[in-house]
Protein backbone atom coordinates (compact mmCIF):
# COMPACT_ATOMS: atom_id res chain seq x y z
CA UNK A 1 0.00 0.00 0.00
CA UNK A 2 1.42 3.36 -1.06
CA UNK A 3 0.42 6.59 0.96
CA UNK A 4 -0.26 9.49 -1.38
CA UNK A 5 1.19 13.15 -0.37
CA UNK A 6 -0.75 15.21 1.34
CA UNK A 7 -0.74 18.72 0.40
CA UNK A 8 0.70 21.56 2.78
CA UNK A 9 -2.38 23.39 4.01
CA UNK A 10 0.00 26.12 5.47
CA UNK A 11 -0.04 29.62 4.04
CA UNK A 12 3.24 30.11 2.02
CA UNK A 13 6.23 32.34 3.31
CA UNK A 14 7.39 35.14 1.27
CA UNK A 15 10.56 34.88 -0.40
CA UNK A 16 12.20 35.67 1.87
CA UNK A 17 11.52 34.14 4.88
CA UNK A 18 9.95 36.50 8.17
CA UNK A 19 10.39 33.74 10.41
CA UNK A 20 13.45 32.70 9.63
CA UNK A 21 14.77 36.57 9.77
CA UNK A 22 12.78 36.70 13.24
CA UNK A 23 14.55 33.48 14.40
CA UNK A 24 18.09 34.94 13.91
CA UNK A 25 17.71 38.19 15.86
CA UNK A 26 16.15 35.67 18.77
CA UNK A 27 18.28 32.74 18.02
CA UNK A 28 21.32 34.48 19.42
CA UNK A 29 22.87 33.13 23.08
CA UNK A 30 21.41 35.73 25.70
CA UNK A 31 19.37 37.68 23.24
CA UNK A 32 16.31 36.79 24.41
CA UNK A 33 17.22 37.02 28.18
CA UNK A 34 18.41 40.36 26.82
CA UNK A 35 15.56 42.02 25.25
CA UNK A 36 13.26 40.22 28.69
CA UNK A 37 15.52 42.29 30.69
CA UNK A 38 15.07 45.33 29.24
CA UNK A 39 11.42 45.22 29.13
CA UNK A 40 11.03 46.98 32.42
CA UNK A 41 13.24 50.18 31.93
CA UNK A 42 16.90 51.31 30.57
CA UNK A 43 19.51 49.33 31.78
CA UNK A 44 23.35 49.87 32.16
CA UNK A 45 26.15 47.70 30.87
CA UNK A 46 26.93 46.64 34.79
CA UNK A 47 23.17 46.21 35.11
CA UNK A 48 22.73 43.65 32.73
CA UNK A 49 25.81 41.94 33.68
CA UNK A 50 24.47 41.38 37.11
CA UNK A 51 21.21 40.64 35.79
CA UNK A 52 22.13 37.65 33.67
CA UNK A 53 25.60 36.62 35.71
CA UNK A 54 26.77 33.81 33.69
CA UNK A 55 27.07 36.02 30.64
CA UNK A 56 30.24 36.84 29.53
CA UNK A 57 31.20 41.04 28.89
CA UNK A 58 32.61 39.75 25.57
CA UNK A 59 29.14 37.89 24.78
CA UNK A 60 26.93 41.38 26.31
CA UNK A 61 28.58 43.54 23.98
CA UNK A 62 28.36 41.36 20.82
CA UNK A 63 24.64 40.88 21.87
CA UNK A 64 24.13 44.63 22.50
CA UNK A 65 25.72 45.96 19.91
CA UNK A 66 24.07 43.30 17.23
CA UNK A 67 20.88 44.53 18.81
CA UNK A 68 21.62 47.82 18.60
CA UNK A 69 22.50 47.05 14.12
CA UNK A 70 19.40 45.71 13.90
CA UNK A 71 16.97 48.33 15.82
CA UNK A 72 15.68 46.00 18.47
CA UNK A 73 17.83 48.57 21.22
CA UNK A 74 19.33 51.87 21.57
CA UNK A 75 22.69 52.74 23.42
CA UNK A 76 22.45 56.19 25.12
CA UNK A 77 25.35 58.06 26.48
CA UNK A 78 24.39 59.66 29.46
CA UNK A 79 26.28 62.71 30.76
CA UNK A 80 27.55 61.90 34.28
CA UNK A 81 30.57 61.43 35.98
CA UNK A 82 31.85 59.07 34.61
CA UNK A 83 30.00 58.90 31.90
CA UNK A 84 27.74 56.20 31.19
CA UNK A 85 25.63 54.13 29.09
CA UNK A 86 22.39 53.07 29.05
CA UNK A 87 20.47 50.47 26.73
CA UNK A 88 16.61 50.49 26.20
CA UNK A 89 14.45 48.71 24.25
CA UNK A 90 13.27 50.28 20.72
CA UNK A 91 9.68 49.63 19.69
CA UNK A 92 10.78 47.26 17.35
CA UNK A 93 11.96 45.67 20.67
CA UNK A 94 8.79 46.05 22.71
CA UNK A 95 7.10 44.22 19.84
CA UNK A 96 9.36 41.17 21.02
CA UNK A 97 8.05 41.10 24.50
CA UNK A 98 4.87 39.30 23.62
CA UNK A 99 6.95 36.81 22.06
CA UNK A 100 9.38 35.79 24.61
CA UNK A 101 6.67 35.66 26.90
CA UNK A 102 4.94 33.03 25.19
CA UNK A 103 8.29 31.08 24.75
CA UNK A 104 9.06 31.14 28.62
CA UNK A 105 5.06 29.63 29.13
CA UNK A 106 5.40 26.90 26.79
CA UNK A 107 8.85 26.55 28.45
CA UNK A 108 7.68 26.02 31.88
CA UNK A 109 4.92 23.89 30.39
CA UNK A 110 7.28 21.57 29.40
CA UNK A 111 9.42 21.65 32.35
CA UNK A 112 6.18 20.08 34.34
CA UNK A 113 5.21 17.77 31.73
CA UNK A 114 8.87 16.24 32.32
CA UNK A 115 8.92 16.56 36.14
CA UNK A 116 5.39 15.16 35.80
CA UNK A 117 6.21 12.44 33.56
CA UNK A 118 6.56 8.64 34.50
CA UNK A 119 10.46 7.71 34.70
CA UNK A 120 12.46 5.15 31.91
CA UNK A 121 13.96 2.14 32.69
CA UNK A 122 17.50 4.16 31.70
CA UNK A 123 16.15 6.86 34.07
CA UNK A 124 16.18 4.67 37.01
CA UNK A 125 18.95 2.55 36.39
CA UNK A 126 21.09 6.12 36.50
CA UNK A 127 19.42 7.26 39.49
CA UNK A 128 20.06 3.65 41.51
CA UNK A 129 23.69 3.90 40.36
CA UNK A 130 23.91 7.08 41.34
CA UNK A 131 26.65 9.97 39.86
CA UNK A 132 28.87 8.56 37.44
CA UNK A 133 32.62 9.29 37.45
CA UNK A 134 35.27 10.23 35.07
CA UNK A 135 38.39 8.53 34.32
CA UNK A 136 41.47 10.78 35.10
Amino acid sequence: MTLSRRKNRAPPLPPVCPLTECMKLLGGAWTANLIWRLSGDPRRFSELRADIPRISAKVLTTRLRALEENGVVTRHVVASAPPSVEYALTDLGRELIPVIDTIVRVGMKLQRMAASAPATATDERARQSGPTRRAR
